[in-house]
């Protein structure tokens, strides 16, 4: 029961959901085919029939309801709000697509002659142009399809650049508390030992532990800035200087550019390559695996090594590609995912320089009114101003772990927050608003949270129990993990 007395939600949303073999029943048909215009034909081998396969049932309507209601049940930034931090679900807007789909950059093939496609590598080379602006750095590559395979091209081509000094010994890579999980991995994978360092008691990165740290076995640190906790981290700086005087490079993981766009260069800041995370920062459909683009900007040092090809504007003013005199190879096919580059050029350039502003101003100002209007409810580990998400702590109230508020949100028609990371705060609540959401829909938001807390209040066990109006209730994760089902059952009676 509720804590209103009410049945719960999930009895009375059964007959919407029930499945299709559960709607079965004999003799009911759904279609009707006309006679078969082809010959009869053979039967494979009876072992390769299957017995006892049953297929519901049903009529026309029933089909029609049961897949319009699946439909319905998809949940996307076009229907609702995804507060999911550290991943930058905003709105994407819409008049992108209709410029990727355009006949001269959706049909172009990479295997075209140049002189055919001079347009879409003149895109390419105008985004890379953008994108140099943006982070501060000279060079630029295109070539990695998504976030993580920017980050790992992103390190070896920081490795390449330390061979080519004669510094191939180097292999100490430093990783903060609260790095992306994808970091250490990128790290390990280029062949680097992954030193962990903590936070100091203000939430930015130790700068005591960087200097334990910084000697001739350094090849350099991965660092997010703004960092996973929502901050722009104050020693950020300074861990740069001490790294290069240690001779080492400083690699920039960029998935949280939405904050610093128009107003922040990495580059000037001491970064010397980052990624940024082109399906996210600058709006392309995210989310279900892809698609993505990682491009990567890097120092002048670190130029000749980047992944090809890289597009070129020539001397006669024609557009072509090529691949650096040192590059660490191709890490995708033709030009990278070329859509989402075309997307993200779209936005950059309908946005201009005011735009941007814009973009990383919003995101900042509705990251900061949610830490004013949750306060109340959670505990701020670091209380000070946040860039474009919020960190909470969700044990202030018994009863009410993170996990359960994030299920319960799933009933007020909400995304769950990221959880239980970055993994220095407990019980971690990661909300992030993105630049696209209006005063009222966050306002919403915050009401839902409160009605939560309340219920919490009211009941502590009845938290434990949600999302009661989903399709799926709450699962016994470690036994789903350890004894799928895979397959459908007839529910027992």
């Amino acid at each position: 029961m509720t804590p209103d007395g009410a049945p719960p939600l999930r009895e009375a949303a059964h007959n919407r959901r029930r499945l299709l073999m559960e709607r079965s029943r004999p003799g009911r048909e759904g279609v009707t085919l006309p006679a078969s215009d082809a010959p009869p034909q053979p039967m494979p081998d009876a072992a390769m029939l299957r017995d006892g396969l049953e297929l519901p049932e049903v009529t026309e309507g029933e089909v029609v309801r049961y897949f319009t209601h699946l439909s319905q049940l998809n949940f996307s930034v076009d229907t609702n709000f995804y507060p999911l931090g550290s991943c930058t679900m905003k709105y994407n807007p819409k008049v992108n697509e209709a410029v990727a789909a355009l006949p001269g950059f959706a049909l172009a093939h990479p295997a075209q002659p140049e002189r055919q496609v001079q347009g879409a590598l003149e895109a390419l080379f105008r985004l890379q142009t953008f994108l140099q602006e943006v982070s501060g750095l000279p060079a630029v590559s295109l070539a990695p399809l998504a976030g993580a395979q920017g980050e790992l091209a992103g390190v070896l081509t920081l490795r390449a650049a330390l061979e080519a000094r004669g510094e191939g010994r180097r292999r100490k890579m430093l990783i903060p508390d609260t790095a992306h999980g994808t970091n250490p991995a990128s790290a390990a994978m280029a062949g680097f030992q992954v030193v962990h360092v903590p936070s100091d008691s203000g939430g930015d990165i130790d700068l005591g532990a960087v200097r334990a740290e910084a000697d001739g076995d350094i090849a350099g640190v991965m660092f997010t800035q703004p960092t996973t906790l929502g901050l722009f981290d104050r020693n950020a700086l300074e861990m740069c200087r001490v790294v290069h005087e240690a001779g080492g490079l400083v690699y920039a993981d960029g998935a949280n550019m939405n904050a610093l766009l128009g107003r922040a260069k990495l580059g000037q800041m001491g970064f010397d390559v980052v990624h940024m995370n082109l399906h996210k920062t600058f709006s392309t459909p995210h989310g279900g695996g892809g698609p993505g683009a990682g491009p990567i900007c890097v120092s002048a040092e670190l130029a000749p090594f980047l992944p090809g090809p890289v597009a070129v504007r020539r001397d006669d003013g024609s557009y072509g590609s090529e691949t650096p005199a040192r590059s660490i190879g191709r890490v995708g096919g033709a030009q990278g995912n070329f859509g989402v580059l075309i997307r993200a050029l779209s936005y950059i350039t309908l946005l201009g320089a005011d735009g941007m502003l814009d973009v990383s101003g919003n995101a900042v100002l509705n990251a900061n009114y949610l830490l004013a209007k949750l306060r109340p409810l959670y505990d701020l580990p670091f209380d000070r101003p946040v860039m474009h998400e919020v960190v909470f702590s969700a044990r202030k109230r018994p009863g009410a772990t993170a996990l359960d508020v994030s299920k319960r949100l799933l009933d007020h028609g909400f995304h769950a927050p990221t959880m239980y990371f970055p993994l220095v705060v407990p019980e971690a609540l990661m909300i992030e608003p993105t630049e696209t959401e209006s005063k009222e829909t966050l306002d919403a938001f915050v009401e839902a949270l409160h009605r939560i807390d309340a219920e919490a209040a009211a009941d502590e066990s009845f938290l434990h129990g949600a999302p009661y109006d989903a399709p799926v209730s709450r699962l016994d994760e470690a036994r789903a993990a350890r004894r799928p089902e895979l397959r459908w059952r007839e529910p027992e009676a």
